[in-house]
């Protein structure tokens, strides 16, 4: 058994996850000794991590456990369809997406899939080390401000930035008969949190948070939300000039140990197209990744993930079995196994 965290109330333990859908997940190089979410990139392939399951205590919600885990509120639901939000309750097996698919984006500075709620950064490469990938679940844009796509850089940080709120968005509290001030000191109050990074397209900044329960939604007006320790940890080490890339992919493709996969995310906009014209798109894009006809591809697989996309890597190759493993062992609470 695996050491996943420690919670306020108790030692949580993960395990691999029991789902028809991720069966023949080929073993990830032991990435123990790193920080939570962070990676070592796999020398051939584009997964990384693993999809675990852990204990619910009395007092959790999902968004706890998931935060706790570096996990966003829809890829937990997404994730445990059948969960309570607010109360998962004592002792219940809840998922951990916790294994991803590397967008199609360069492998260099901050990588932000839309789609997916979640940024990836590249660190630059120490000398003699294994290169690295480190990723953070976030909040982008809602329907009527989304959030940019593009290439970028950060072009300037601010440690406790006040905010000053753009007139739209002052009349948009207006018109909720609310107010907002013009300036918004810093402090427990400010929406930007404690950390500003601001991108090359004007108007748009990753930053932290005072509602870390919005991360892994659409509640901001276009710019990039993190988690308050996340931001943390990444605000020192992005250098102004630190290349940005924001992409949209809801249909992800990777291979490992030579079977490819796939990791779907529900469309952000309706406009983007039906159900069918998906499940083509999505045909297509892997027909053009294999080398040749002799893949073995389940599309029936393929068909059910695009149709009911839960964030979860699945492997396509037609031989995978669709038997569930036994129910996951549990350490005691009063121990690490």
């Amino acid at each position: 058994m695996i050491p996943i965290s420690l919670s306020g109330q108790a030692i949580r333990l993960a395990l691999p996850l029991s789902l028809a859908a991720i069966l023949s997940l080929p073993l990830q190089a032991a990435d123990g000794d790193l920080p939570q979410g962070h990676y070592r990139l796999p020398e051939d392939g584009t997964l990384i991590g693993k999809v675990t399951t852990v204990e619910a205590d009395e007092d959790d919600t999902l968004i706890d456990i998931g935060h706790e885990h570096g996990i966003g509120y829809r890829e937990m639901v997404r994730a445990n369809p059948d969960i309570s939000v607010w109360y998962p309750g004592e002792g219940t097996e809840v998922t951990i997406p916790g294994r991803f698919i590397l967008p199609d984006a360069p492998r260099e500075g901050v990588v932000v899939n839309v789609a997916e709620m979640r940024l990836y950064y590249y660190p630059p490469r120490a000398e003699g080390k294994t290169a690295t990938v480190e990723t953070y679940p976030i909040a982008v844009g809602r329907m009527d401000w989304q959030t940019p796509l593009g290439t970028t850089t950060i072009t300037d940080k601010v440690e406790d930035p006040a905010w000053y709120p753009p007139q739209s968005i002052i009349e948009e509290h207006a018109a909720d008969g609310r107010s907002l001030p013009s300036v918004v000191p810093p402090g427990p109050n400010n929406p930007l949190g404690q950390y500003k990074m601001r991108l090359g397209i004007p108007g748009y900044l990753i930053h932290g948070t005072n509602k870390p329960e919005g991360i892994g939604m659409r509640v901001t007006h276009g710019c990039i939300r993190m988690l308050p320790e996340h931001i943390d940890s990444l605000f020192s080490r992005l250098p102004v000039g630190t290349p940005v890339h924001l992409v949209n992919d809801s249909f992800k493709l990777g291979w490992s140990d030579g079977t490819l996969y796939v990791q779907a995310y529900p469309y952000l906009d309706e406009e983007q197209g039906t159900t069918i014209q998906r499940v083509t798109e999505a045909l297509s894009q892997v027909e053009a990744s294999i080398d040749s006809n002799d893949y073995p591809i389940n599309y029936g697989r393929l068909r059910e993930v695009v149709e009911v996309p839960r964030g979860i890597p699945v492997a396509l190759n037609a031989d995978a079995e669709d038997t569930q493993e036994t129910k996951p062992r549990f350490c005691p609470k009063s121990r690490i196994c």
